[in-house]
């Protein structure tokens, strides 16, 4: 005759002496910030192989993550690369903004944000290049993108119509003005960059320099 343990035999049945399967933590990225970490691994894989070389796939693999996890925050890669630049717009701006506060008079502003302009795109190849990277498309898409342009842009309107206030500058449309004076320090900057004035003497290091030419140049056919 056997002896049944009725305690033992609900504790068996119960599940209470059996080990119950732990439940697997939910997946989380490694990093604290997706969304950051992907901006930063965009950058990095255009400084070693170019923006040619630019995919979400590469991206995710750069940050250390699945290939569809940059699709939780990028429609693609031109909205990635569209987020990449509007970060720099917003660094360049607030560069601008420095230059133009930190100094004097209406003229000595307007002619600090040329020069800062300058240094910027040579202080950061990199992000000077991506501002015209044509894999970003139709830039009007990305409005994120539009309104770093416009903050950027603001800067110089604001230096510019300082000048007008104070007859430094003659009248007219300001913002004819304004992009007259932005590509041509936009141009200066470029040559610099791609270092296509080496042959005339000035050198990426001597930007200022060069910068500070131009803008007198420039001021002088702004000058009433």
């Amino acid at each position: 005759m056997y002896i049944v343990n009725i305690k033992y035999v609900h504790r068996l049945y119960s599940g209470d002496s059996m080990k119950r399967p732990r439940r697997k933590p939910p997946e989380r990225y490694h990093h604290g910030d997706l969304r950051r970490a992907l901006l930063d691994a965009a950058l990095v894989l255009c400084e070693r192989e170019g923006p040619e070389a630019l995919t979400l796939r590469a991206v995710a693999r750069m940050a250390g993550v699945s290939p569809n996890a940059p699709y939780n925050h990028f429609a693609d890669k031109a909205a990635l690369l569209a987020a990449v630049n509007e970060e720099g717009l917003d660094a360049l701006a607030a560069e601008l903004g420095a230059a133009r506060d930190g100094s004097g008079d209406a003229v000595g502003r307007l002619q600090a944000v040329g020069i800062a302009y300058v240094r910027f795109a040579v202080a950061h190849p990199l992000r000077f290049r991506l501002f015209s990277a044509a894999a970003i498309g139709d830039k009007a898409a990305h409005p994120g993108l539009g309104a770093a342009y416009a903050r950027t842009f603001g800067v110089l309107l604001d230096a510019l119509r300082a000048c007008q206030a104070t007859e430094a500058v003659h009248d007219g449309d300001l913002r004819e003005l304004a992009l007259t004076a932005w590509s041509t320090v936009h141009g200066l900057a470029t040559l610099l960059v791609e270092d296509q004035l080496r042959v005339t003497g000035f050198a990426a290091g001597e930007a200022d320099v060069a910068a500070a030419q131009v803008v007198r140049t420039l001021f002088r056919g702004l000058h009433p």
